[in-house]
């Protein structure tokens, strides 16, 4: 029959989201501001847009199956909202579009691509195109999706040292850099090309950052979990304070004297075994707001001195004055903050599930330094709810909960109308037709109740514990109550027990009554709905799955629909608790365990068709004590006395005040005549001068109009003057001009005639030098050739010299760091375990004190419940002596299970401890290797360039010997024409001289000139001949310069030569005295080490590290200390051998140009 009726249902209706109460607690980025005004928090299953003035809600569903929302964020540009939610074994990631009235689903990221389970914090980029996602610790991962895409482009694990609270955050600037904080690290990644690289390296002892918020594109603020800020610029530390643990202020709003003097002890208590823990952190334009203890938001403003932020205002949470205990509601732990776009308010929610909102003062004058927090709305249920029921005559509903709150809420105005909480935990509630009364069963008993006009009064009780339900009928004369397997039927007029309905085996869970209140439809926990006729008080009909434990059920109006919901999700878009139909059948009202009360619209499923609304006449009646009546009658009468007395006193000082302003308002006119008169005279006096004054400027002008046309005709008469004498000096310039001219010509032929002269005797004097300079250049060639033999012997010595001096260096300091390195493990392994050893120490001393505050807070609520519950010991004595035994049975069960989870734990983090040592130990050693590896790689990098570079170097010196050999032959065999010629000119002057001794015989004459020309001359030859003597000329001339631009670059470079050997010598003379000088710096540096090092051993009592330190110790001199304590020494030997690789080079550098001095063809030439 159920299944039946629950299919026509799902085909004829469906339902949607009208409005939500409550807040879902521990949601990353829970609350959001997307307009001025409009607030966005998780709800259920989803997500709630609410308008803070005008209530409206906008429900935002999450996927199918999901078990709520994990975390949530919202685009810089607020037109996106991304939601992970819990849904099977893989988290889901959806993104939303905002700008519509309904959110629309724009991409869903695959779930396979998701390392880990949870999805623990989201973040959008600046440009809204990149989606980070940072999953749960100790195995955390920071993936990072091109969300519009579906593209999972970058992931990176992020190991924490152990379980706790992870954020991620886009930079507001830049949206390739991302941070992420969590226990025991703050890192901060680059996205480039599809890896996320880190950019800082964390320094100091690892914290547990349990929040952060960027200040400015380089300054992030943390928070961690022992109260202390820290301020990163760039990813280095740049300011951290340590805040205290707050205590409430004395006087709070709505506080009285007697309760603050009762609570005074209890604070003083919790002060002492309390630690600040800064639970939330957010950004705003003048500083940040934190949260260092429960129930305040400390605001930081930016200063200019030393302190980068300075503490401006304190901002409390309100008490809570429906609470039994008002300032329970100052103990709340802040999770979330953030501000409006305008800064002008702030919200935060709390992890009972509570919003609240703080206007921001921008003056400073209204500012005060203790300020507090008020309901966004209205208090929330902090938990589970456990009873649900609306009325049939007014639009409201009542819930109850764990919190031991009963509540009643008008869901057409989504309004808060009552509140009152109870000393016990409320299981079941319901409404009379009338809503002028309410059942509800709490732990003890079941309570009758009144509802007033502001207040909730008991007006009869029940001795039926833990009652888990209970239903008034639709025309209020009958209730229903569940007592273990039997429902009991009473009167609501006599309060008599009428009938008791016999015949569910499992606990009953819900109850509903048809519309003639003639049947009644039960289900229990075994799967069973029975329909009951109360006329006969037997079974009608039956339906039992046994696969299924139903929760609740609803009927419609007209008993036709049946809402049924329980463990299989029959409903899906009703969660696993309480439901119930308005009588009009428009809503459907649902509520959650984690406190949220859900109003759905129910209507066709067929596109455009909606329910006809039944307009039913709601009751605006309201209960009234008549105590309350007389105390608010002497209350109207007070107060309208007392505003007649303020009527006949304001209307007095009204009097005073008129005659005060007619006084005033009299001499106010009187000066003002006066002022007026006195004007007018003034006004007449300044007309006057005014006049004057126009005259006197008239006659000033007159007079500089005449004495201006004096001045032009002077300035004429003048400048007629000085253009004749001007053309004067013009004919005299002329004149002298050209005698000048003739002056010129004379010198320039007398100069020409000089110059002649001065060539021929020029030539003479540089032929002369001629000669010279190249005997001068014979010798230079025989000392340049004897200083490049002494050269190369030189270079080898070096070279050998260098290479002995570089593997003695190698060997010594390769033994030294091998032994320091060891020494320096030791130490490292024995201080590491100490620390770990202290700071787990420090760790378990902090839990324990947290768990003594709550078992503290635990026995305070015990012994309360114990005095409540000692009045009814004597009635009840039978059934606390059998549930006595079995809790006894179950807390020692409950015990073994806390015990074994305990030394679960200890063994699960003894293991952890042991793996991160040892991979700590195999990184340390693998880095070792790879740093030897990569100086052994550069070192034989080093060597294979300087082979090639002496390659080079004798390559050149046999090209420079070749081309010097090639010289040498074109110059010999220039001496030998040169040679020839001139034995040539000898023979043809003898032959000459032979001729003219026929100079009287001309015909002896005639033939020996004859045999001189056959002899010595032919036509071509002559011809060769005289192009050769102009040819010789020319390069004679040209060889002249040449030698002579050689021999002044020679000089040049000799003195360059000896100036580099100067400072070179100088150089190496002051780079021995430096390294000398840190060669005793170090010296005294070992010596203060190796006392550090014997202080430290014998205070940790290291014996046998000692003995193995001094065995391995290679001479008195230098005593191998620890690493540890000394200045780096794998540094200084590196830099020794830097220092001596440079000066080598420079050696060799010196060589190669001495070497490309001497082996220059300007070097080489001759004439």
């Amino acid at each position: 029959m159920a299944e039946a009726e629950a299919t026509a249902a799902a085909a004829a209706a469906a339902v949607l989201p009208v409005a939500v109460f409550g807040c879902r607690p521990r949601v990353a980025g829970g609350v959001c501001f997307l307009e001025e005004r409009v607030v966005l928090h998780a709800a259920g299953a989803g997500c709630l847009r609410l308008h803070i003035d005008h209530k409206w809600h906008n429900f935002i569903p999450g996927t199918k199956k999901s078990r709520g929302v994990q975390a949530l964020a919202v685009s810089p540009d607020r037109r996106f909202l991304a939601l992970s939610e819990a849904a099977g074994e893989r988290p889901v990631l959806t993104v939303y579009e905002l700008s519509a009235e309904r959110a629309r689903r724009r991409k869903a990221l695959a779930a396979e691509e998701q390392p880990a389970r949870q999805v623990v914090s989201l973040a959008f980029s600046p440009d809204s195109q990149l989606l980070a996602a940072a999953t749960a610790p100790p195995e955390g991962h920071l993936a990072c999706w091109l969300w519009e895409k579906q593209q999972l482009v970058a992931t990176v694990r992020v190991p924490a040292a152990g379980d706790g609270l992870c954020q991620v955050s886009f930079n507001p600037q830049d949206s390739t850099q991302v941070c992420i904080t969590g226990n025991g690290y703050f890192k901060l990644f680059k996205y480039s090309e599809g890896y996320l690289k880190q950019m800082n390296l964390q320094r100091g002892e690892p914290e547990n950052y349990l929040c952060h918020a960027w200040l400015s594109a380089e300054e992030v603020i943390c928070g961690t979990d022992t109260g202390k800020l820290s301020l990163f610029e760039t990813g280095d530390l740049h300011w951290e304070k340590s805040l205290e643990y707050r205590k409430p202020p004395r006087k709070q709003k709505g506080t009285t004297e007697e309760y603050e003097s009762g609570a005074a002890f209890e604070d003083t208590s919790l002060q002492q075994h309390s630690l600040p823990q800064i639970s939330a952190v957010a950004a705003y334009s003048k500083g940040f707001a934190c949260s260092p203890s429960p129930g305040v938001v400390l605001l930081f403003e930016k200063t200019s001195e030393e302190e980068a932020y300075e503490e401006r205002q304190e901002v409390w949470l309100p008490q809570d004055l429906f609470s039994t205990d008002p300032k329970k509601s100052s103990r709340q732990d802040i999770t979330w903050i953030c501000f409006s776009p305008s800064e002008e308010v702030m919200v935060v929610s709390t992890n009972k599930n509570q919003l609240y909102m703080f206007t921001m003062f921008s003056n400073k004058l209204i500012r005060e330094k203790i300020s507090y927090f008020s309901y966004m709305n209205f208090p929330l249920h902090s938990n589970s709810i456990t009873g649900l029921d609306m009325c049939t005559w007014k639009p409201i509903l009542a819930t109850c909960s764990l919190d031991r709150s009963v509540r009643i809420w008008n869901y057409k105005k989504n309004t808060l109308e009552l509140c009152k909480e109870y000393q016990e935990e409320a299981h079941t509630v319901s409404l009379h037709p009338t809503g002028f009364f309410c059942l509800v069963g709490f732990s003890d008993k079941l309570r009758f109740i009144s509802l007033l006009y502001e207040d909730m009064h008991v007006f009869k009780e029940f001795a039926v514990k833990k009652c888990r339900e209970c239903s008034f009928s639709n025309g209020g004369h009958l209730f229903a109550i569940v007592n273990g397997n039997v429902i009991q039927i009473y009167s609501g007029i006599t309060f008599e027990n009428v009938t008791n309905l016999k015949g569910h085996t499992g606990m009953v869970h819900a109850i509903k009554w048809s519309s003639d209140d003639t049947k009644l439809v039960s289900c229990d926990t075994h799967g069973a709905v029975y329909k009951w006729n109360l006329l006969t008080g037997q079974k009608e009909s039956e339906c039992v799955l046994k696969t299924c434990i139903y929760s609740s059920i609803s009927l419609t109006y007209d008993a036709k629909i049946i809402f049924a919901v329980g463990s299989d999700q029959t409903l899906k878009e009703i969660s696993e608790s309480s439901m119930t139909v308005t009588s009009d059948d428009q809503f459907l009202l649902t509520a959650s365990e984690d406190g949220c009360v859900f109003i759905w619209r129910v209507h066709d499923k067929e596109p455009g068709e909606v329910k006809e609304e039944q307009k039913l006449e709601c009751a605006e009646e309201v209960l009234i004590m008549r105590s309350d009546i007389d105390e608010k009658t002497q209350a109207i009468l007070d107060l309208q006395n007392c505003v007649r007395d303020l009527q006949t006193e304001s209307e007095y000082e009204l009097r005073l005040k008129d005659i005060y302003c007619e006084e005033k308002i009299k001499s106010l006119e009187e000066n003002f005549t006066q002022e007026i008169d006195f004007l007018k005279t003034k006004h007449q006096i300044l007309q006057e001068e005014k006049e004057k004054q126009k005259l006197q400027h008239e006659v000033q002008l007159s007079e500089l109009i005449e004495k201006q046309a004096k001045e032009v005709k002077q300035l004429e008469s003048d400048s007629s003057q000085k253009l004749s004498m001007e053309n004067e000096k013009y004919q005299e310039l002329q004149v002298k001009s050209q005698k000048m001219e003739e002056e010129y010509e004379k010198q320039l032929h007398s100069l020409e005639e000089s110059k002649t002269k001065a060539v021929a005797e020029l030539k003479e004097q540089y032929e002369k030098k001629l000669k010279h300079k190249s005997v001068l250049l014979e010798e230079t060639k025989e000392s340049m050739r004897k200083q490049i033999k002494a050269h190369e012997e030189m270079e080898k010595q070096i070279y050998e010299d260098g290479d002995k001096e570089i593997f003695e260096l190698k060997d010594k300091y390769e033994k030294q760091l091998l032994e320091e390195k060891e020494s320096n493990i030791q130490l490292k392994g024995e201080i590491g375990v100490m620390n770990k050893r202290l700071n787990s120490l420090q760790k378990e001393l902090k839990d324990r004190n947290r768990d003594i505050e709550e078992m503290r807070l635990e026995q305070q609520k015990l012994q309360d419940i114990i005095k409540s519950l000692e009045k009814d010991i004597l009635a009840l004595k039978t059934d606390v002596k059998e549930r006595t035994e079995t809790i006894l049975e179950k807390e020692k069960y409950v015990y073994e299970l806390k015990m074994k989870n305990q030394e679960l734990q200890n063994f699960k983090f003894v293991l952890s401890y042991k793996i991160e040592e040892s991979k700590k130990q195999i990184e340390s050693r693998e880095n070792d290797i790879e740093t030897m590896k990569k100086q052994i790689s550069e070192m034989e990098e080093e060597l294979e360039q300087f082979r090639k570079e002496s390659v080079e170097l004798k390559l050149n010196i046999t090209q420079l010997q070749q081309k010097q050999k090639a010289t040498a032959g074109e110059v010999h065999r220039e001496m030998e024409k040169r040679q020839n010629m001139e034995t040539l000119i000898k023979r043809f002057k003898a032959d000459l001289h032979n001729c003219v001794r026929f100079i009287n015989d001309s015909k002896k004459m005639k033939d020996g000139i004859r045999e001189l020309y056959t002899k010595y001359m032919h036509q071509p030859d002559v011809v060769e001949g005289q192009a050769e003597d102009t040819d010789l000329q020319q390069q004679y001339k040209k060889q002249q310069e040449y030698n002579e631009r050689n021999l002044a670059v020679l000089r040049k470079k000799v003195m360059k030569d000896k100036e580099i050997q100067h400072t070179a010598y100088m150089r190496i003379v002051q780079e021995n005295m430096s390294l000398i000088k840190e060669i005793n710096d170090l010296r005294q540096e070992l010596r203060v080490a190796n006392a550090q090092v014997h202080s430290l051993e014998s205070a940790l009592r290291l014996n046998k590290s000692k003995k193995a330190i001094q065995d391995t110790a290679p001479s008195t001199e230098l005593p191998s200390g620890p690493a540890v304590l000394r200045l780096n020494p794998e540094m200084e030997s590196e830099k020794i051998i830097e220092m001596q690789q440079l000066e080598i080079q420079y050696l060799r550098d010196q060589v190669q140009e001495m070497g490309k001095a001497l082996n220059s063809p300007g070097s080489v030439s001759f004439s």
